[in-house]
Protein backbone atom coordinates (compact mmCIF):
# COMPACT_ATOMS: atom_id res chain seq x y z
CA UNK A 1 0.00 0.00 0.00
CA UNK A 2 3.24 2.26 0.16
CA UNK A 3 2.60 4.22 -3.11
CA UNK A 4 -1.21 4.31 -3.25
CA UNK A 5 -2.02 7.02 -1.23
CA UNK A 6 0.95 9.36 -2.36
CA UNK A 7 -1.23 12.39 -2.34
CA UNK A 8 -2.20 12.90 1.32
CA UNK A 9 0.50 15.30 3.32
CA UNK A 10 2.21 14.44 5.68
CA UNK A 11 0.10 15.51 8.28
CA UNK A 12 -2.55 13.17 6.92
CA UNK A 13 -0.25 9.96 6.59
CA UNK A 14 0.47 10.31 10.65
CA UNK A 15 -3.63 10.65 11.50
CA UNK A 16 -4.07 7.42 8.86
CA UNK A 17 -1.56 5.87 10.57
CA UNK A 18 -2.54 6.37 14.32
CA UNK A 19 -6.03 5.58 12.68
CA UNK A 20 -4.54 2.14 11.68
CA UNK A 21 -3.19 1.06 14.87
CA UNK A 22 -6.58 1.72 16.88
CA UNK A 23 -8.52 0.40 14.13
CA UNK A 24 -5.88 -2.96 14.59
CA UNK A 25 -5.89 -2.79 18.52
CA UNK A 26 -9.42 -2.21 19.68
CA UNK A 27 -11.75 -2.32 16.98
CA UNK A 28 -11.10 -5.40 14.73
CA UNK A 29 -10.57 -7.77 17.58
CA UNK A 30 -14.87 -6.21 18.33
CA UNK A 31 -15.96 -7.38 15.06
CA UNK A 32 -16.73 -10.71 15.11
CA UNK A 33 -18.91 -10.73 17.89
CA UNK A 34 -20.27 -7.87 17.05
CA UNK A 35 -21.53 -9.37 14.27
CA UNK A 36 -23.06 -12.31 16.53
CA UNK A 37 -24.43 -10.09 18.67
CA UNK A 38 -25.84 -7.75 16.68
CA UNK A 39 -24.84 -4.91 19.20
CA UNK A 40 -24.83 -1.50 18.09
CA UNK A 41 -21.11 -0.09 18.13
CA UNK A 42 -21.73 2.57 20.79
CA UNK A 43 -18.44 1.59 21.87
CA UNK A 44 -16.19 1.28 18.75
CA UNK A 45 -17.54 5.34 17.73
CA UNK A 46 -16.54 6.42 21.30
CA UNK A 47 -13.07 4.92 20.45
CA UNK A 48 -13.17 6.94 17.16
CA UNK A 49 -13.68 9.96 18.62
CA UNK A 50 -11.18 10.23 20.34
CA UNK A 51 -9.15 9.93 17.28
CA UNK A 52 -10.84 12.43 15.51
CA UNK A 53 -12.84 10.47 13.13
CA UNK A 54 -16.38 11.81 14.19
CA UNK A 55 -15.25 15.25 12.94
CA UNK A 56 -13.33 14.52 10.27
CA UNK A 57 -15.32 15.09 7.33
CA UNK A 58 -15.67 19.04 9.15
CA UNK A 59 -13.65 21.91 9.10
CA UNK A 60 -11.37 23.01 11.70
CA UNK A 61 -14.00 25.71 12.38
CA UNK A 62 -16.65 23.28 14.00
CA UNK A 63 -14.18 21.22 15.71
CA UNK A 64 -13.48 18.97 12.78
CA UNK A 65 -10.14 17.51 11.53
CA UNK A 66 -9.85 19.89 8.34
CA UNK A 67 -8.29 16.90 6.74
CA UNK A 68 -8.75 16.24 2.56
CA UNK A 69 -11.12 14.36 0.76
CA UNK A 70 -8.46 11.83 -0.33
CA UNK A 71 -6.80 11.92 3.16
CA UNK A 72 -10.88 11.21 4.69
CA UNK A 73 -11.16 8.41 2.04
CA UNK A 74 -8.27 6.39 3.21
CA UNK A 75 -9.61 6.80 7.17
CA UNK A 76 -12.82 5.34 6.15
CA UNK A 77 -11.45 2.68 4.42
CA UNK A 78 -9.18 2.03 7.60
CA UNK A 79 -12.19 1.72 10.08
CA UNK A 80 -14.13 -0.67 7.48
CA UNK A 81 -11.09 -2.87 7.07
CA UNK A 82 -11.36 -3.14 10.39
CA UNK A 83 -15.17 -3.65 10.93
CA UNK A 84 -17.69 -3.04 8.68
CA UNK A 85 -20.66 -2.48 11.01
CA UNK A 86 -18.71 0.70 12.68
CA UNK A 87 -17.63 2.43 9.25
CA UNK A 88 -21.39 2.31 8.53
CA UNK A 89 -22.28 3.71 11.22
CA UNK A 90 -19.76 6.44 11.18
CA UNK A 91 -20.92 7.56 7.61
CA UNK A 92 -24.33 7.69 8.50
CA UNK A 93 -23.50 10.23 10.92
CA UNK A 94 -21.34 11.87 8.06
CA UNK A 95 -24.13 11.95 6.17
CA UNK A 96 -26.10 13.75 8.78
CA UNK A 97 -23.51 16.62 9.81
CA UNK A 98 -22.57 17.04 6.08
CA UNK A 99 -26.60 18.09 5.75
CA UNK A 100 -25.91 20.96 8.20
CA UNK A 101 -22.49 22.26 7.00
CA UNK A 102 -24.22 22.29 3.72
CA UNK A 103 -27.89 23.48 4.08
CA UNK A 104 -27.07 24.93 7.86
CA UNK A 105 -27.39 28.32 9.32
CA UNK A 106 -24.42 29.58 10.94
CA UNK A 107 -26.01 28.44 14.53
CA UNK A 108 -27.54 25.58 13.39
CA UNK A 109 -23.60 24.53 12.96
CA UNK A 110 -22.62 26.00 16.01
CA UNK A 111 -24.74 24.05 18.10
CA UNK A 112 -25.08 20.89 16.47
CA UNK A 113 -21.51 19.79 14.44
CA UNK A 114 -18.78 20.79 17.33
CA UNK A 115 -20.94 18.12 19.28
CA UNK A 116 -20.97 16.09 16.86
CA UNK A 117 -17.28 16.34 15.88
CA UNK A 118 -16.58 15.12 19.47
CA UNK A 119 -18.80 12.25 19.55
CA UNK A 120 -21.42 14.24 22.06
CA UNK A 121 -23.92 13.91 19.42
CA UNK A 122 -24.37 11.02 17.02
CA UNK A 123 -26.42 12.04 13.68
CA UNK A 124 -28.57 9.81 11.64
CA UNK A 125 -30.00 11.03 8.29
CA UNK A 126 -33.64 10.86 7.36
CA UNK A 127 -34.48 10.99 3.98
CA UNK A 128 -35.25 6.53 2.40
CA UNK A 129 -39.11 6.71 2.63
CA UNK A 130 -41.04 2.98 2.02
CA UNK A 131 -42.35 4.68 -1.53
CA UNK A 132 -39.57 6.83 -2.24
CA UNK A 133 -36.31 4.93 -1.78
CA UNK A 134 -34.29 5.77 -5.14
CA UNK A 135 -36.98 8.73 -6.27
CA UNK A 136 -37.15 11.90 -3.25
CA UNK A 137 -39.30 13.86 -5.16
CA UNK A 138 -41.77 11.33 -4.48
CA UNK A 139 -41.74 11.62 -0.85
CA UNK A 140 -44.94 11.47 1.52
CA UNK A 141 -43.58 12.66 4.31
CA UNK A 142 -44.88 16.08 4.95
CA UNK A 143 -44.00 19.38 7.22
CA UNK A 144 -46.66 22.29 7.44
CA UNK A 145 -46.66 25.64 9.04
CA UNK A 146 -48.56 26.20 12.82
CA UNK A 147 -48.59 29.05 14.94
CA UNK A 148 -45.52 28.15 16.63
CA UNK A 149 -43.25 26.45 14.40
CA UNK A 150 -43.91 23.37 12.33
CA UNK A 151 -45.86 19.56 11.80
CA UNK A 152 -44.39 16.77 10.58
CA UNK A 153 -46.12 13.78 9.64
CA UNK A 154 -44.38 10.70 7.94
CA UNK A 155 -42.85 7.37 7.80
CA UNK A 156 -39.05 6.50 7.14
CA UNK A 157 -37.42 3.39 6.23
CA UNK A 158 -33.73 2.20 6.63
CA UNK A 159 -32.14 5.03 8.37
CA UNK A 160 -29.08 4.26 9.95
CA UNK A 161 -28.26 5.74 13.54
CA UNK A 162 -32.20 6.28 13.53
CA UNK A 163 -33.17 4.25 16.80
CA UNK A 164 -30.23 6.10 18.86
CA UNK A 165 -28.95 8.86 17.30
CA UNK A 166 -28.91 12.23 19.59
CA UNK A 167 -30.34 14.37 16.28
CA UNK A 168 -32.14 13.35 12.65
CA UNK A 169 -31.32 16.00 9.90
CA UNK A 170 -35.07 14.79 8.50
CA UNK A 171 -36.21 15.74 4.92
CA UNK A 172 -40.20 16.44 4.12
CA UNK A 173 -42.09 18.24 1.59
CA UNK A 174 -43.62 21.61 3.06
CA UNK A 175 -44.38 22.52 -0.62
CA UNK A 176 -45.99 19.21 -2.88
CA UNK A 177 -46.50 21.46 -6.16
CA UNK A 178 -43.15 22.43 -6.24
CA UNK A 179 -42.38 18.93 -6.56
CA UNK A 180 -38.33 18.49 -5.45
CA UNK A 181 -37.86 22.30 -5.27
CA UNK A 182 -40.60 21.95 -2.39
CA UNK A 183 -38.80 19.76 0.00
CA UNK A 184 -37.04 20.94 2.90
CA UNK A 185 -34.67 19.91 6.09
CA UNK A 186 -35.54 19.79 9.53
CA UNK A 187 -33.58 18.73 12.54
CA UNK A 188 -35.39 16.50 15.26
CA UNK A 189 -33.63 15.94 18.39
CA UNK A 190 -33.42 12.62 20.46
CA UNK A 191 -36.52 12.59 22.50
CA UNK A 192 -38.94 15.14 20.41
CA UNK A 193 -42.83 13.95 20.74
CA UNK A 194 -43.98 11.89 18.49
CA UNK A 195 -40.87 10.22 16.90
CA UNK A 196 -40.77 6.75 17.60
CA UNK A 197 -38.19 4.06 16.13
CA UNK A 198 -39.07 0.72 15.70
CA UNK A 199 -36.98 -2.17 16.65
CA UNK A 200 -33.93 -2.44 14.50
CA UNK A 201 -34.01 -4.60 11.39
CA UNK A 202 -33.05 -7.81 11.17
CA UNK A 203 -30.13 -7.36 8.39
CA UNK A 204 -27.86 -10.04 6.44
CA UNK A 205 -24.99 -7.66 7.13
CA UNK A 206 -23.12 -4.74 9.47
CA UNK A 207 -25.35 -5.93 12.09
CA UNK A 208 -23.89 -3.19 14.58
CA UNK A 209 -25.01 -0.29 12.00
CA UNK A 210 -28.56 -0.50 12.99
CA UNK A 211 -31.01 0.43 10.52
CA UNK A 212 -34.93 1.52 11.91
CA UNK A 213 -38.14 2.24 10.54
CA UNK A 214 -39.00 6.01 12.01
CA UNK A 215 -42.58 6.73 12.43
CA UNK A 216 -42.96 10.85 12.58
CA UNK A 217 -46.25 12.89 13.89
CA UNK A 218 -43.91 15.73 15.70
CA UNK A 219 -44.70 19.57 16.42
CA UNK A 220 -41.31 21.86 16.02
CA UNK A 221 -40.24 25.30 16.71
CA UNK A 222 -39.50 27.83 13.58
CA UNK A 223 -35.79 27.05 14.12
CA UNK A 224 -36.23 23.31 13.47
CA UNK A 225 -35.84 24.52 9.83
CA UNK A 226 -32.31 23.46 8.43
CA UNK A 227 -31.30 26.78 6.65
CA UNK A 228 -34.12 27.60 3.70
CA UNK A 229 -37.67 26.60 3.10
CA UNK A 230 -37.38 24.54 -0.25
CA UNK A 231 -33.28 24.32 -0.08
CA UNK A 232 -33.69 20.20 0.90
CA UNK A 233 -33.11 18.66 -2.16
CA UNK A 234 -30.49 20.54 -3.55
CA UNK A 235 -28.84 19.91 0.46
CA UNK A 236 -29.88 16.15 -0.15
CA UNK A 237 -28.16 15.72 -3.03
CA UNK A 238 -24.87 17.42 -2.23
CA UNK A 239 -24.69 14.76 0.91
CA UNK A 240 -25.49 12.08 -1.52
CA UNK A 241 -22.50 12.77 -3.82
CA UNK A 242 -20.03 12.83 -0.34
CA UNK A 243 -21.89 9.80 0.94
CA UNK A 244 -21.13 7.69 -2.55
CA UNK A 245 -17.65 8.36 -2.01
CA UNK A 246 -17.75 6.84 1.54
CA UNK A 247 -19.55 3.68 0.44
CA UNK A 248 -16.43 3.50 -2.02
CA UNK A 249 -14.60 4.23 1.04
CA UNK A 250 -16.17 1.60 2.78
CA UNK A 251 -15.50 -1.23 -0.39
CA UNK A 252 -12.21 0.04 -0.37
CA UNK A 253 -11.49 -1.19 2.88
CA UNK A 254 -13.58 -4.49 3.14
CA UNK A 255 -12.10 -5.40 -0.20
CA UNK A 256 -8.34 -4.74 0.78
CA UNK A 257 -8.73 -6.97 4.11
CA UNK A 258 -10.34 -9.45 2.34
CA UNK A 259 -7.43 -9.94 -0.54
CA UNK A 260 -5.08 -9.42 2.09
CA UNK A 261 -6.70 -12.59 4.17
CA UNK A 262 -7.00 -14.79 1.03
CA UNK A 263 -3.13 -13.66 0.06
CA UNK A 264 -2.06 -14.35 3.69
CA UNK A 265 -3.83 -17.98 3.01
CA UNK A 266 -2.35 -18.51 -0.16
CA UNK A 267 0.97 -18.54 0.68
CA UNK A 268 0.17 -20.61 4.42
CA UNK A 269 -2.03 -23.31 3.15
CA UNK A 270 -0.45 -26.37 1.88
CA UNK A 271 -2.04 -28.80 -0.69
CA UNK A 272 -0.07 -31.51 -2.08
CA UNK A 273 3.60 -30.02 -0.65
CA UNK A 274 3.13 -26.80 -1.92
CA UNK A 275 1.85 -23.73 -0.99
CA UNK A 276 -1.74 -22.36 -2.88
CA UNK A 277 0.15 -19.52 -3.74
CA UNK A 278 2.95 -21.61 -6.41
CA UNK A 279 -0.75 -22.83 -8.24
CA UNK A 280 -1.04 -21.09 -11.48
CA UNK A 281 -4.97 -20.90 -11.04
CA UNK A 282 -4.57 -19.41 -7.34
CA UNK A 283 -2.07 -16.51 -8.77
CA UNK A 284 -4.22 -15.61 -11.33
CA UNK A 285 -7.22 -15.34 -8.94
CA UNK A 286 -5.12 -13.20 -6.52
CA UNK A 287 -4.12 -10.66 -10.19
CA UNK A 288 -7.65 -10.59 -10.58
CA UNK A 289 -8.35 -9.24 -7.27
CA UNK A 290 -5.14 -6.59 -7.21
CA UNK A 291 -6.94 -5.36 -10.88
CA UNK A 292 -10.59 -5.11 -9.62
CA UNK A 293 -8.73 -2.88 -6.06
CA UNK A 294 -6.57 -1.30 -7.85
CA UNK A 295 -8.98 0.29 -10.66
CA UNK A 296 -11.72 0.93 -7.43
CA UNK A 297 -9.14 2.86 -5.87
CA UNK A 298 -8.18 5.39 -8.78
CA UNK A 299 -11.97 6.11 -9.43
CA UNK A 300 -12.58 6.74 -5.72
CA UNK A 301 -8.95 9.00 -5.74
CA UNK A 302 -10.06 10.84 -8.67
CA UNK A 303 -13.64 11.54 -7.27
CA UNK A 304 -12.17 12.72 -3.77
CA UNK A 305 -9.91 15.12 -5.03
CA UNK A 306 -12.78 16.30 -7.86
CA UNK A 307 -15.09 16.26 -4.33
CA UNK A 308 -11.95 18.96 -3.05
CA UNK A 309 -12.56 20.99 -5.69
CA UNK A 310 -16.16 21.09 -5.96
CA UNK A 311 -16.24 22.26 -2.65
CA UNK A 312 -13.86 25.13 -2.67
CA UNK A 313 -15.59 26.33 -5.61
CA UNK A 314 -19.05 25.59 -4.92
CA UNK A 315 -19.65 22.59 -7.75
CA UNK A 316 -20.46 19.26 -8.28
CA UNK A 317 -18.94 16.10 -8.82
CA UNK A 318 -21.79 13.64 -9.30
CA UNK A 319 -20.51 11.69 -12.01
CA UNK A 320 -17.18 10.93 -10.38
CA UNK A 321 -19.12 10.15 -7.47
CA UNK A 322 -21.62 7.35 -8.63
CA UNK A 323 -18.55 6.24 -10.88
CA UNK A 324 -16.97 5.84 -7.50
CA UNK A 325 -19.44 4.49 -5.61
CA UNK A 326 -20.90 1.87 -8.25
CA UNK A 327 -17.44 0.26 -9.67
CA UNK A 328 -16.07 -0.21 -5.92
CA UNK A 329 -19.25 -2.05 -5.03
CA UNK A 330 -19.18 -4.14 -7.47
CA UNK A 331 -15.64 -4.73 -7.20
CA UNK A 332 -15.70 -5.04 -3.85
CA UNK A 333 -18.49 -7.80 -4.27
CA UNK A 334 -16.20 -9.68 -6.88
CA UNK A 335 -13.06 -9.43 -4.65
CA UNK A 336 -15.10 -10.86 -1.81
CA UNK A 337 -16.61 -13.63 -3.62
CA UNK A 338 -13.06 -14.85 -4.97
CA UNK A 339 -11.27 -14.34 -1.45
CA UNK A 340 -14.11 -17.02 -0.10
CA UNK A 341 -13.60 -19.13 -2.45
CA UNK A 342 -9.98 -18.87 -2.31
CA UNK A 343 -10.46 -20.22 1.22
CA UNK A 344 -12.75 -22.96 0.23
CA UNK A 345 -14.86 -24.78 2.99
CA UNK A 346 -12.97 -22.45 5.34
CA UNK A 347 -14.25 -19.26 3.97
CA UNK A 348 -17.54 -20.36 4.45
CA UNK A 349 -17.48 -20.67 8.16
CA UNK A 350 -17.45 -17.96 10.72
CA UNK A 351 -13.94 -19.23 11.67
CA UNK A 352 -12.69 -17.01 9.08
CA UNK A 353 -13.86 -13.25 8.41
CA UNK A 354 -14.26 -13.73 5.04
CA UNK A 355 -17.81 -14.72 5.54
CA UNK A 356 -18.38 -11.74 7.26
CA UNK A 357 -17.15 -9.16 5.27
CA UNK A 358 -19.27 -11.16 1.97
CA UNK A 359 -22.50 -10.23 3.79
CA UNK A 360 -21.81 -6.53 5.12
CA UNK A 361 -20.25 -5.86 1.46
CA UNK A 362 -23.88 -6.46 0.13
CA UNK A 363 -25.77 -3.50 1.09
CA UNK A 364 -22.91 -1.28 -0.54
CA UNK A 365 -24.94 -1.94 -4.06
CA UNK A 366 -28.12 -1.05 -2.53
CA UNK A 367 -27.57 1.72 -0.15
CA UNK A 368 -26.89 5.66 -1.38
CA UNK A 369 -28.29 4.93 -5.00
CA UNK A 370 -28.35 0.74 -6.08
CA UNK A 371 -25.95 0.47 -8.88
CA UNK A 372 -29.08 0.80 -10.76
CA UNK A 373 -29.50 3.96 -10.20
CA UNK A 374 -25.51 4.61 -10.39
CA UNK A 375 -26.09 3.88 -14.14
CA UNK A 376 -28.83 5.84 -14.37
CA UNK A 377 -27.25 8.78 -12.83
CA UNK A 378 -23.85 8.40 -15.05
CA UNK A 379 -25.58 7.96 -18.58
CA UNK A 380 -27.47 11.60 -17.49
CA UNK A 381 -24.60 13.20 -17.11
CA UNK A 382 -22.50 11.44 -20.43
CA UNK A 383 -26.05 12.47 -22.06
CA UNK A 384 -26.52 15.73 -20.89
Amino acid sequence: MSDEWYMLAEEERLFCDVLTRICAERIAPKAAETDETSTFVHDQLAILAEAGMLGANLPEAYGGSGISAPALLRAVAIVAGACGSTASALTAHYLATDSILFGGTETQKQEWLTRAATGEALGAFGLTEPTAGSDPADMKTRARRTGTGWHLKGTKCFISNGGVADFIVLYAVTDPEKRHRGISAFILPKGTPGLEAAPAEKTMGLKGGHVFTLNIDCHLPADALLGEEGSGFRTAMQVLDNGRIEVAAQCLGMAEAAMKAAIGYAKDRIIGGQPLSDRQGIRWMIADMGLAYRSALLLAQDAARQRDLAHAGGGRFSLAASMAKLHASEAAGRIADCALQLHGGYGYTRDFPIERINRDLRIMRIYEGSSEIQRIIISGQMLN
